[in-house]
């Protein structure tokens, strides 16, 4: 499939089969998401897989309870998958504070998009979700009080029959050339 076929099926799934998602696909969206580039090869992320449907009820209820039913279908997802910031290298750290910019961010961001185009790649679909009680989530899954969970992302086989139509901008909108337009 060409890049931008791979680009054109991603979208958010929010519809989920109740099929299990093998281990070795799971396994190479970890492998992209791992080889994705970062900021001085900072690699500021760690991935903690869940696939145990109780355990994901539980994440779930602590995770998206409350939350104006926002993110209800992350109950019927057969995998989530959390992607935590790790310590990024000290130049990658001091240039962000120079110029301002979070480079942990922008390099999990692209990791987890690797993530999420290997998963199309896999018969698979995915959403990335970024409104949760982190506290209650890092509970559970021991996570450590200094650490942030930056993204959980639901993954499984969409349950959709047909592709969405996508709704983007057109090119003149969002595209200048020498000069801002």
């Amino acid at each position: 499939m060409s890049f931008l076929d791979l680009a054109n099926k991603r979208y958010s799934v929010r519809n989920y089969k109740n099929t299990p998602v093998p281990q070795e696909k799971i396994n190479r969206c970890i492998e992209a998401a791992r080889l994705a580039p970062s900021a001085c090869n900072s690699q500021p992320w760690k991935f903690i897989v869940v696939d145990d449907l109780k355990f994901i009820k539980e994440l779930a209820n602590a995770a998206f309870e409350g939350i104006l039913d926002f993110n209800h279908f992350a109950f019927e997802a057969p995998v989530l998958i959390l992607i935590v910031s790790e310590r990024q290298k000290i130049f990658a750290k001091f240039g962000g504070i120079v110029k301002k910019k979070n480079f942990s961010l922008m390099d999990i961001g692209i990791a987890a998009e690797h993530l999420c185009l290997q998963a199309v790649e896999e018969g698979l679909g995915t959403c990335m979700l970024g409104w949760f009680n982190e506290k209650k989530v890092k509970k559970i899954l021991s996570i450590p009080k200094l650490k942030k969970v930056e993204l959980i992302i639901s993954v499984g086989f969409s349950a959709d029959e047909k592709l969405p139509r996508k709704k983007r901008k057109s090119i003149d909108e969002i595209l200048g050339y020498n000069k801002y337009c």
